[in-house]
């Protein structure tokens, strides 16, 4: 859709960033294409200006210095007051890129900051003053974890207080930037509920990442987000995180931190039924990732192994695609407690 007054290279860049959203996130996709406008092209920007520092925050072969050094160029170069450019970001960051021929989307994205901040920058000013704030946290956060674990080379969360800091930075801010896009256009009782229960949405999507994603996250980043404290106490070193001969104790804690994302369930719920349908915005935006994640919780808590021994969990594309159909339908607010357990108990296209 075309809004009077847009120019063509806006029109050509929106366009182009909507194409990466679909090669970083299959998810995220998933949420945009439910979205109208403005709000699929706010959130798809926005998306893509957090993910940039992940990419450089998870990049196992860039020193943590130099990571932290990326990082806070890039958070100037969103800053209004500050005269870096993202020009100045994209020249220091090229020696880390990959070569063009092995970039995957992500580093594509990396590669194109300068269009998508410019993108950014010609959206309007409610909406870049929504979205600012909250990238700019994030980036300012992931500095900080890849400055305090310097010196291991990669993340090793110690505690379940410190995982639930660092899915604050990583995801938390990304509620708020949704938050923030929909709290000011509705009633004052919706907003309060809104801001009341966005970290927890925010919070139960990291943590189903955290617990299905063990391996990827130790052998291609060199990080780990499950707690220290928990993987000691089933008597395995974080180092040992993907030893198939300590994959019975790291499924238990991985069933650990499963069970402790399901505590975040009924605030997400309380969040998702008091979004307003305004500026684009749709329910099933918002409720089909929130029932993917039910749906991995279901079998994160199931087969806690398979994290290890098969390299991960997810769910297969015919649920994914039962879900995605039974909003294509029309669902209410008030149906997604009923579908909500059902996929809890099954695959939803069980059903």
């Amino acid at each position: 859709m075309t809004h009077p007054g847009t120019e063509p290279r806006r029109e050509g860049d929106l366009a182009w960033c909507h194409e990466a959203v679909q090669g970083v996130s299959r998810t995220f996709a998933i949420t945009i294409d439910c979205l109208e406008e403005p709000m699929a092209s706010w959130i798809c920007v926005g998306y893509l200006l957090c993910r940039v520092p992940d990419t450089i925050e998870d990049a196992g072969h860039i020193p943590p210095e130099e990571q932290v050094r990326l990082l806070e160029l890039y958070g100037a170069a969103l800053d209004p007051d500050s005269e870096t450019s993202i020009e100045a970001f994209r020249e220091e960051v090229e020696p880390w890129l990959p070569e063009k021929s092995e970039r995957n989307a992500d580093w594509s994205v990396v590669a194109a900051a300068p269009r998508v901040v410019g993108t950014f920058a010609d959206l309007d000013p409610e909406a870049k003053d929504a979205i600012r704030p909250p990238v700019r946290e994030l980036v300012s956060g992931m500095a900080r974890f890849v400055d305090r674990y310097a010196e291991t080379g990669g993340l090793r969360i110690e505690t379940i207080e410190e995982l639930e800091e660092y899915c604050w930075y990583a995801a938390g801010t990304v509620g708020t930037l949704i938050t923030n896009l929909l709290a000011t256009d509705t009633t004052p009782a919706r907003a309060r509920t809104l801001r009341a229960n966005a970290r927890s949405f925010a919070m139960l999507l990291q943590l189903v990442n955290v617990a299905k994603d063990v391996a990827a996250d130790y052998e291609e980043e060199n990080n780990v987000y499950l707690p220290a404290t928990w993987l000691r106490e089933a008597g395995v070193e974080p180092e040992g995180v993907t030893d198939p001969r300590n994959a019975p104790a790291v499924a238990r804690v991985v069933h650990r931190v499963a069970r402790h994302a399901e505590g975040y369930l009924d605030d997400t719920q309380n969040y998702l039924e008091a979004l307003p349908e305004i500026q684009g915005n749709t329910l099933a935006a918002w409720s089909i990732p929130y029932l993917l994640a039910v749906g991995t919780l279901r079998e994160l808590t199931e087969r806690p192994i398979d994290v290890i021994r098969e390299g991960g969990i997810k769910i297969g594309r015919a649920e994914v695609g039962a879900i995605v159909g039974r909003f294509a339908e029309g669902v209410s607010r008030s149906s997604l407690d009923t579908i909500r357990s059902q996929v809890a108990r099954k695959p939803y296209h069980h059903h």
